[in-house]
């Protein structure tokens, strides 16, 4: 009987300092799980379109989707009814963007003003996240680009007519954070190159730091402000010694302070697979070489442009 008993405490005793021990390697196992190999929870819809109004977002469309996006611009507000408060005037871009990855978008763009086709790569180096072992408190984007105008040339027979005169450059990095889900911000600073500019006095190279901002109102409603300012002086000191003037008065510094800083403010509206976009504008163009070096309205003088945005977005590749 002794030894019956012996052998059901010894039995009993084991299990238990198996069943102990299970535990053990469980919690440690749950504790190297919730540090290393925890799923990161990502940032996403910090704006519903991968486009503030003029300018890129920080938002990006999924891998194998087609955003196509019809972009109009009408005349000015302040033409009065006899030209239905701009209505009467339009400018257009139509463009074609693709996810190619999650973190890599390319677009292509065709708009009237300046008869211009406009094309781009996005790629994001950094995305927004929490959860993980390695997190990002920003999301980042580099975005490099280019225009090509179809506007033939003023003088035909002119030697100098080259075709990479009518070709410009853009580079921008994008920082921007969603704070909430109400709320979401980005800076943008941006450096556009012209090959050939009208006087000599021109400047080739201009830098603008953009911002963009929107604001949930609703769970389909969104105020956005997309706004560029473009960093004057520091494009004049790019001008060769001998065609710079210390004067502030001087051609140069004129020339360079013609630039205006555009500013749109809108309304996103989402309705299933479309986004529409109501918005105001004192720029015409709807591309970066033409939206900040060529716009010449302001707010001020009640300068401005009624427009839309449409974006419908296709899935057209298998996930």
């Amino acid at each position: 009987m002794k030894k019956i008993s012996f052998i059901l405490f010894a039995s009993f005793f084991l299990n238990a300092v198996a069943v102990q021990t299970s535990f053990a390697q469980d919690d440690l196992l749950s504790l190297v799980e919730s540090k290393e190999t925890k799923k990161k929870d990502f940032a996403i819809n910090a704006f519903k379109s991968s486009r503030v109004i003029n300018g890129h977002s920080m938002e990006f469309i999924g891998k194998g989707v087609l955003d196509t996006r019809i972009l109009h611009r009408f005349g000015l507000v302040k033409s009065g009814a006899n030209n239905l408060f701009g209505l009467d005037q339009a400018n257009m871009r139509i463009g074609f963007d693709y996810g190619v990855s999650k973190n890599l978008t390319v677009g292509i763009g065709r708009s009237n003003v300046g008869k211009e086709w406009d094309g781009f790569i996005k790629y994001r180096v950094a995305h927004q996240s929490k959860g993980g072992k390695y997190n990002s408190p920003v999301s980042v984007i580099l975005i490099t680009g280019m225009t090509f105008s179809t506007l033939p040339f003023a003088e035909p027979g002119n030697p100098g007519n080259f075709t990479s005169n009518k070709i410009a450059y853009y580079n921008q990095i994008i920082i921007g954070r969603k704070f909430s889900e109400r709320f979401s911000l980005q800076v943008s600073p941006t450096h556009v190159h012209l090959n050939v500019v009208p006087k000599v006095t021109d400047v080739n190279d201009i830098f603008a730091v953009g911002t963009g901002a929107r604001l949930k109102l609703s769970n389909r409603l969104a105020f956005v402000v997309d706004y560029h300012y473009i960093l004057k002086d520091l494009s004049t000191d790019l001008l060769p010694p001998y065609e710079r003037e210390d004067d502030d008065d001087s051609p140069i510094k004129s020339q360079v302070h013609q630039y205006v800083n555009p500013l749109s403010v809108g309304f996103d509206i989402e309705t299933g697979g479309h986004v529409f976009q109501l918005h105001f504008s004192n720029s015409t163009g709807m591309n970066e070489k033409a939206f900040i070096t060529n716009t010449t309205n302001t707010w001020g003088k009640a300068e401005i442009r009624f427009g839309f945005n449409l974006s419908r977005v296709f899935t057209i590749a298998k996930k």
